[in-house]
């Protein structure tokens, strides 16, 4: 059992690196490997498999457009703009104030949407273009929203990591919060002012002529408000759980899409702004279909099972001192799919010596989105680069982030070390 599962491992792991050597993309590498897999497991083409497999992460794919949405009408509406050019002229005296309401305005859009790149479309280039009159380097200026942005995605209430490993124990999804907000959130804040810090007061005037302008009308109140229905759609929901109906994130963030419309000051082509968001995930929703189908197929094969073996068996310190490489390059190679991949049999592992898999579960989130600045997929980092205008080498932006990822990959290592005492932050 265990050579046949092995064999079939092998054959997914090679048809994988041949279809990357033939330069294909990393999820028609993936549904190439699962069907090298199926093969070498003796089953010619499972159809119903490959079919469950592509609907495994439906759910989650619905919560990204439907908050991407939200987040896109809130920009096409001029909120963004509005946002980032009243702290510029709030702050631009007291610098620290200043970083760390551009922390918090990078850290919204992925912590919603549950994506690092959606971040950098959406507010990363108004905050490099601040953070550039503050006297930043490029480089400096592209770690940055890098980093923050990666955290965003690991930030609550949408942490990709987090639901499909979670979905891949039967983990209801339920006491990630704190656990994911408070290292997000200081790992974030060291971010900006360890690269931030040193540099010349903010020039006001060049970055307010540089920044989109803000339409009229636009105001606070027009911003906040579709938060707003959004956090109390939440609150009702736990504040009343046996009365209110079960609405879902998706309704939720449609809703505040909504309103998002509704308040614009100025008409918003709301189908065009639906059309580019889906052109914007298709890259996301290809990850996760074609993920959700080599996890099927592996499990149809015995190689999840294999894995799963592996990891439970394996010493617990060597574990421990390669998570800050392991999660990485398997985030690097297989971008999202390496949670329910590599992910699931981390946390058998770690609820069967009797750590907190919620809290161990929020430290590998943490670590994983290092792998996003790796090749061969190096998507948010590529991102970055190009959206912050930064020219130089690509080593030389890896040379950048490597003191912010170091503290990250310290945080979430001991945060699983650590899980069974810090329990308390689950609220369970």
């Amino acid at each position: 059992m265990f050579a046949g599962a092995g064999v079939v491992l092998g054959v997914m792991v090679a048809v994988y690196a041949a279809a990357r050597a033939l330069r294909l993309s990393t999820e028609l590498a993936m549904v190439a490997a699962a069907l090298g897999g199926a093969v070498a497991g003796g089953h010619l083409f499972p159809a119903r498999q490959i079919a469950e497999g592509a609907a495994t992460y439906l759910d989650i794919n619905l919560i990204f457009i439907t908050a991407t949405l939200f987040m896109n009408l809130l920009k096409a509406s001029g909120g963004v703009a509005f946002v980032v050019r009243g702290i510029l002229r709030r702050f631009h005296r007291r610098r620290a104030l200043l970083l760390a309401m551009l922390a918090l305005v990078l850290l919204v859009p992925g912590a919603l949407t549950g994506a690092g790149s959606v971040t950098v479309l959406i507010a990363g280039g108004m905050v490099a273009t601040v953070l550039g009159y503050m006297g930043i380097s490029r480089v400096r200026v592209a770690a940055i929203v890098f980093v923050v942005a990666s955290l965003s995605a690991a930030a609550p209430p949408v942490s990709l990591w987090a639901m499909m490993t979670a979905a891949g124990v039967n983990m209801p999804y339920v006491g990630f919060f704190w656990p994911l907000l408070v290292p997000c959130l200081a790992a974030a804040l060291f971010t900006v002012f360890a690269l931030g810090w040193r540099g010349t007061a903010a020039d006001l005037e060049c970055a307010l002529a540089e920044l989109p302008e803000a339409p009229p009308g636009m105001s606070w109140w027009r911003v906040l408000a579709p938060f707003a229905v959004f956090l109390g759609l939440v609150w009702m929901g736990r504040q009343w759980p046996h009365d209110t109906p079960v609405v879902g994130l998706p309704l939720m963030f449609a809703a505040s899409a909504l309103v998002s419309w509704g308040l614009s000051p100025v008409p918003v082509r709301v189908l065009r702004v639906a059309s580019d968001t889906i052109e914007q995930l298709l890259p996301l929703l290809a990850t996760l279909t074609c993920a959700g189908i080599l996890v099927q197929i592996m499990t149809l094969t015995g190689a999840r099972g294999l894995l799963a073996v592996t990891a439970v068996t394996l010493p617990v310190a060597v574990v421990y001192a390669t998570l800050f490489l392991v999660l990485p390059a398997s985030e690097a190679v297989l971008m999202w799919g390496s949670a329910p991949v590599i992910g699931v049999p981390l946390v058998l592992l770690f609820n069967t010596i009797g750590l907190n898999p919620i809290v161990a579960l929020a430290g590998m989130s943490i670590i994983w989105p290092l792998g996003d600045a790796l090749p061969p997929t190096a998507i948010i980092g590529r991102l970055t680069v190009d959206v912050v205008g930064y020219k130089g080498p690509y080593g030389g932006f890896l040379r950048a982030c490597a003191i912010p990822a170091l503290v990250m990959a310290v945080i979430g290592t001991l945060m699983v070390v650590y899980s069974a005492k810090l329990a308390w932050l689950t609220g369970i």
